[in-house]
């Protein structure tokens, strides 16, 4: 209740002329969270970020996701759960029908009606999700999902991995006309660096733990993306697809500001 009290004076304030609209809105990036079951949600992160707090799924019951999907559907915000696994999504499902649920981004998701007005977006794609191999295609649709979560243009180009390098070249003018390309690939992760050798924009290199025994769960690729030669690469971690989407969403909107 403390809060809302702060809030209501802030905006008295900027009512009245005390402070500016922009002086307001820097004290508000702070407010506010709420205790959800066990859960601190952070109700201001798309105020701060541009984007709603995402649920990590994995290691939370159907009933704590239950707890805390009642709240936000409140809100009527868009919604993305990540590492669900489906047996738990199906509980959640029949409670909440207007969630959608990815069985193989394990994603659990909701866009409320009118969709999201994020800035930066246009008509074109402007994010290109790029796969090395099929195998690669969950971490894709998890990166695919928040981009359009996101309200952000994007396309999938699949299974171009180096084994079949020809494959790549028929989607150039596609890569070349990206904003930003998120590049997915596991075995030897060699992909990004052809990748980026051959466009102008960023790369967002997503390692995978698809491979076999000398694959190392994913550490092969990690490490041959994080030593690229090619300039104008970024890696995040192993499998994250939801963090290359959110890293390709900050660079389109750092170009509007």
């Amino acid at each position: 209740m403390a809060s809302l009290q702060n809030v209501k004076k802030i905006l008295q304030d900027v009512r009245h002329g005390k402070i500016s609209p922009e002086e307001a809105l820097d004290l508000l990036r702070a407010f506010p969270y709420e205790k959800i079951d066990d859960i601190l949600f952070d109700h201001h992160r798309q105020l701060r970020k541009g984007f709603p707090e995402v649920i990590y799924g994995k290691g939370k019951s159907s009933g704590q996701l239950k707890t805390v999907l009642k709240r936000l559907l409140e809100q009527d915000e868009p919604i993305l759960l990540t590492r669900v696994d489906q047996v738990k999504a199906m509980e959640v499902l029949e409670k909440f029908p207007r969630l959608s649920y990815d069985s193989m981004a394990r994603a659990i998701y909701y866009m409320p009606r009118g969709g999201n007005q994020s800035p930066g977006t246009g008509q074109r794609e402007e994010v290109v999700v790029v796969t090395a191999g099929t195998s690669d295609l969950p971490v894709a649709k998890e990166a695919s999902i928040t981009l359009k979560l996101m309200g952000i243009c994007h396309k999938e180009v699949v299974d171009v991995g180096v084994a079949g390098i020809h494959r790549l070249f028929s989607h150039l003018d596609l890569l070349t006309d990206a904003r930003v390309i998120i590049c997915i690939a596991g075995m030897e992760g060699a992909l990004p660096s052809i990748v980026a050798g051959l466009v102008k924009c960023p790369v967002i290199a997503v390692p995978t733990s698809t491979g076999y025994g000398s694959n190392m769960g994913g550490l092969v690729p990690l490490m041959a993306m994080l030593n690229s030669c090619a300039p104008g690469v970024g890696v995040v971690n192993i499998d994250n697809g939801y963090g290359a989407a959110a890293l390709a969403a900050s660079i389109l909107w750092a170009q509007l500001n």
